[in-house]
This record gives structure tokens, C-alpha cells and sequence, in this order.
């Protein structure tokens, strides 16, 4: 696994601390995780295929 280092507003963290706290996540990186995988599950094999291909060097999220 890579680590990773983001800036995400205060208010974004405090809300993942809540579904820390409250039991829905281990930890904040597993939360983090989990909406990682849930974007790119959202996608057709299509669309990644054209996002990789693109020249666009940053993604919509």
C-alpha cells in the first residue's frame, strides 16, 4: 500500500470523524478508502478507459 497526503477541508474531516466515531469506520484512511473505491466502482470499464486516454492529467471528484 502507498501512502498518500491530501488537504481536505476541516468540515469534510469532521464529518469522516463522526462515521469514525460512530462505528461505520475503523479509522479515517479506511473511510477515505472506501470512497476511493466507491468512485471508481461508479465508473463503466468505458469511461475509464476514455479518462485514461484523455490529456486531462486530474480527475472530477
Amino acid at each position: 500500500m502507498e501512502r498518500v497526503t491530501l488537504r481536505i477541508p476541516k468540515q469534510q474531516i469532521d464529518e469522516v470523524e463522526r462515521m469514525v466515531e460512530t462505528g461505520k469506520f475503523p479509522n479515517r484512511s479506511e473511510a477515505i478508502r472506501s470512497a476511493v473505491r466507491e468512485m471508481l466502482n461508479e465508473q463503466t470499464p468505458e469511461q475509464r478507459q476514455r479518462e485514461s486516454t484523455s490529456k486531462r492529467g486530474w480527475a472530477k471528484v
